[in-house]
């Protein structure tokens, strides 16, 4: 199982260790989850299971402990060695320990968002994209390499266009839930469906995010849904093959991602908004200009009666057909 997924599972773990970036949780929570998924294992996944688990469990974070040890409570093939590291089952007998309920946190009082003053609200007004402004955006940064990507959502955040308003918070984790769904599955439809609905971008769009070879346009997305990086870290180890079978493609995603700002990438997702309304106007004006033309040529080659209706005096004749 584990051999399949992560055969550079030791050169990741090396790796971490030279570059100071921790995958360790990461790790965990994908090995959980893809054995969670199937009712039955063999000795040899099994026994990979327990020596990944078991390493790992040690070296991660609380969060990521707690995470994994509900999933692993309530599966019933879970490894005895793996309940006994995570506390589930005394050490001696074989018997799962009830696990106690969980402690409510008292909810935290919201600070009170700041009124923005009449000088920033002219400013983000005034400093809203056009069209054509956020169609350049849009294709500086997908013709870009990986270096120039990463200098263009760095610039970003720094000026002073007007950024996408943020996805509500329920929206986007719905989102994200879906999303990871969707990636686990190699469900590439959902995927793309999801991501653009949830950010309000047509399809075309939505597409070009999630075929774009060098991951720095997903990194985008999810930051802009507010997406934790370890989720962002296990979308790109199933979604994204030809970059999680990569050391050196994992590592340098994550560190964009992490690095990546909020209003980068907000500002970035209204470039993407904006530049649909560049290729419809084009779209239309072009139509537009062709009718136009079509009817000129029509015009042109209609001919005028030589006498207008009325333009001469109607001739009376009598009873006898003669003149009068």
């Amino acid at each position: 199982m584990t051999k399949s997924l992560f055969p550079g599972f030791d050169g990741l773990m090396s790796l971490s260790r030279r570059e100071g970036v921790d995958v360790r949780p990461t790790l965990l929570r994908v090995l959980t989850d893809l054995y969670v998924q199937a009712p039955t294992h063999s000795d040899d996944e099994q026994r990979q299971f327990v020596e990944l688990a078991t390493r790992l469990i040690d070296q991660v974070d609380d969060a990521t402990r707690a995470a994994v040890k509900a999933k692993l409570a309530i599966y019933a093939q879970t490894p005895v060695p793996v309940l006994q590291k995570l506390g589930l089952v005394a050490a001696q007998e074989g018997r799962r320990v009830p696990l106690a309920r969980e402690i409510r946190s008292s909810p935290q009082a919201a600070s009170p968002a700041r009124t923005p003053t009449d000088a920033e609200l002219r400013m983000a007004a005034n400093m809203a994209m056009q069209p054509k402004e956020a169609a350049e955006i849009h294709d500086m940064f997908f013709r870009a390499d990986a270096s120039q990507r990463a200098l263009i959502l760095h610039n970003l955040a720094q000026t002073p266009l007007k950024a996408a308003p943020r996805i509500p918070t329920v929206r986007a984790r719905r989102a994200i839930q879906i999303l990871e769904m969707a990636a686990i599955a190699n469900d590439f439809e959902n995927f793309t469906y999801e991501l653009g609905d949830s950010l309000i971008l047509p399809s075309r769009v939505a597409a070009q995010i999630v075929d774009d070879a060098g991951g720095e346009a997903l990194a985008v997305a999810a930051r802009a849904l507010d997406m934790p990086s370890p989720n962002f870290q296990r979308i790109l180890l199933f979604f994204k093959p030809e970059i999680g079978s990569s050391v050196d493609a994992v590592y340098r995603l994550s560190r964009l991602y992490d690095r990546l700002s909020d209003r980068s990438a907000l500002v970035m997702l209204a470039a993407w908004r904006g530049s649909t309304l560049a290729v419809t106007r084009a779209k239309y004006q072009s139509s537009l200009h062709d009718g136009e033309r079509q009817r000129a040529r029509a015009g042109a080659h209609q001919t005028r009666p030589g006498a207008q209706p009325g333009s001469a005096p109607a001739v009376r004749t009598g009873t006898d057909g003669s003149d009068s």
